[in-house]
């Protein structure tokens, strides 16, 4: 075996581990990186509905009291204000979205379904819980959720959802005696759930990473090539012209 092809072969016996090292490292960087971003981005979705639900309470609420005693107003609820903002914001970003399910839902629209029913039951068995961050598959691909608990600690909503008896008449009109009571204060009754696709983030990850591992192997058939030319000039042909 002459000596320029056991130098090869050290060099590929020492560079293909290190470049499939570094490509591993550069895709678990890069895809941890489209989750943060896709993260990031259902923080403000939560953060944007939770604003639309204190100013349904600090600046609607107060100025449809009275009306509320004529006709339930679906607009007093920060719930139905929140759901509002989603339902208008997927007109522009279909597969964004923003549910408050509950299990016991006065309006039948916020019943959670089986993925949902896990999450308000894992936050019911972790009180301490504040968020909790997943995937799970959705119609156009992978997707992560966001979720929060809501949990009963104003003695203030039970006014609406103690019993049908003592609920506002309006409401118990329009949505029915069976739905939305024997809520309890303490009582983690839903959560909030944020879902956002993972599949462009990731699409741009996965590119990312296809360009770098180019650009690697490009500066690593250079290197190849350059260390073989100097190999030639500095110790082949010396040592042929001196033997």
């Amino acid at each position: 075996m002459g000596m320029r092809t056991r130098f090869n072969l050290g060099f590929l016996f020492v560079a293909l581990p290190a470049l499939g090292l570094a490509g591993f490292i550069i895709h678990a960087v890069l895809e941890r990186n489209a989750r943060e971003e896709v993260l990031q981005s259902a923080r403000i979705l939560m953060d944007s509905a939770i604003a639309v639900r204190q100013y349904t309470v600090t600046e609607l609420k107060p100025l449809l009291v009275i009306q509320q005693t004529r006709k339930f107003i679906p607009q007093i609820v920060p719930a139905y204000g929140a759901a509002q903002y989603a339902l208008r914001l997927q007109k522009e970003h279909p597969e964004y979205s923003y549910r408050e399910a509950t299990l016991n839902p006065t309006n039948p629209d916020n019943r959670a379904v089986d993925w949902e029913a896990d999450i308000v039951h894992w936050f019911s068995e972790h009180a301490d819980a504040e968020e909790l961050v997943g995937e799970r598959q959705g119609r156009s691909g992978r997707m992560l959720y966001l979720g929060r608990p809501i949990t009963i600690k104003n003695p203030d909503c039970l006014y609406c959802h103690d019993t049908a008896e003592t609920a506002p008449r309006t409401m118990v009109e329009l949505y029915g005696p069976d739905n939305g009571f024997g809520w309890k204060v303490g009582e983690t009754i839903g959560a909030q759930l944020v879902s956002v696709p993972m599949s462009i983030p990731v699409a741009r990850a996965d590119k990312s990473f296809q360009t770098i591992m180019l650009v690697l192997c490009g500066i690593f058939v250079v290197l190849f090539l350059f260390l073989n030319i100097l190999l030639h000039f500095l110790v082949t042909k010396p040592a042929a012209q001196n033997s």
